[in-house]
């Protein structure tokens, strides 16, 4: 194990299951546990100012772990797609919960993007795994569902899907020191009209947290390989249907597997180009004890662009932790 200039620790953390994943945590293992998934194209180091902040005595003290996910950076990377369902995503993170958690439950689980995703399924089916859980930019299955097959304008801004499940879209995304991939984060990549921000559009300074020293980090990741995070699109049949690929327009899901029981609050950047506020109507017949709090101006990058407000959101949220 080593630890960073930012009292940050990193190590190889082996699952029972035979799964390897690389994780960063901050704060003492006695204290209850945040747990922060990533989803794509990132990885678990963009979490790194809420794992220093929500570990500070003054902000309760937490021990906030931060895995990167299957498939990303130096976690494991099973070349099998179907190692990518969701089912072996959510076994996962119920195997790190239990190694750094015991048999106490999360204080909560923080997620976005496919991090999110896998979060909405291990709440759903091991709800006795945490308390809270708080996600951002993520569709729950259900209005997402809903939304791929019956709402035009959300069926547009998912057509990247489509790009990403293409056997070269890894070559394509890694070519010229990973410039599209690196478009989809700053708005530009003009090739995806439904990754890229309308002309004129005010966040068009949003992506000034960009900076040429966290775009080397990000090529840094990237350059582990890229498969394993394309490896969740193909797993997932819900993406818009296309004239090869029926898509969620053949996809059912039962009721119970959309119920989530715990408080949960929903942050939504409004500027989200890909996963419209649409995406959170209807949200409430899912999930009771919902807190939805949309954020204005900001990207699905809300995490990077406004890390005091999602800080401050979710502070307020956390309800305290039995001592």
């Amino acid at each position: 194990m080593s630890t960073s200039p930012t009292n940050i620790q990193t190590w190889q953390q082996d699952l029972p299951h035979g799964i390897t994943l690389s994780c960063r945590a901050c704060g003492e293992r006695s204290r209850p546990v945040l747990m922060f998934l990533h989803g794509f194209p990132e990885a678990a180091w963009v979490w790194d100012p809420l794992l220093v902040h929500f570990s500070k005595p003054e902000n309760g003290g937490y021990r906030c772990v931060a895995p990167n996910l299957r498939g990303y950076e130096r976690s494991s990377a099973p070349e099998d797609v179907k190692a990518y369902r969701a089912k072996h995503l959510v076994q996962d993170i119920v195997a790190l919960i239990g190694l750094e958690s015991g048999d106490a439950p999360l204080a909560a689980l923080v997620a976005h993007d496919w991090g999110g995703a896998v979060a909405w399924s291990l709440a759903n089916q091991h709800p006795d795994r945490l308390r809270q859980l708080v996600i951002v930019n993520s569709p729950h299955p259900g209005p997402f569902l809903k939304a791929l097959q019956n709402h035009p304008a959300q069926q547009a801004a998912s057509a990247y899907m489509n790009f990403l499940v293409q056997p070269d879209a890894a070559a394509q995304l890694a070519a010229n020191d990973f410039e599209r991939l690196l478009g989809f984060l700053d708005g530009n990549d003009r090739s995806l009209p439904s990754l890229t921000r309308p002309p004129g559009d005010h966040a068009c300074e949003a992506a000034s947290w960009l900076t040429p020293e966290v775009k080397e980090r990000y090529r840094q990741t990237w350059r582990h390989g890229l498969q394993g995070g394309l490896n969740y699109y193909r797993a997932s049949p819900l993406r818009p249907a296309t004239a090869q690929d029926p898509g969620a327009s053949a996809v059912q899901i039962p009721p119970e597997a959309l119920h989530i029981g715990m408080p949960t609050l929903v942050l939504w950047a409004q500027d989200d180009v890909a996963l419209l506020p649409c995406l959170t109507e209807g949200l409430a017949q899912h999930v009771p004890d919902l807190k939805l709090v949309p954020i204005a101006n900001a990207t699905h990058w809300v995490v990077h662009e406004k890390p005091e407000r999602v800080i401050r959101e979710i502070t307020g949220f956390l309800a305290p932790s039995p001592q």
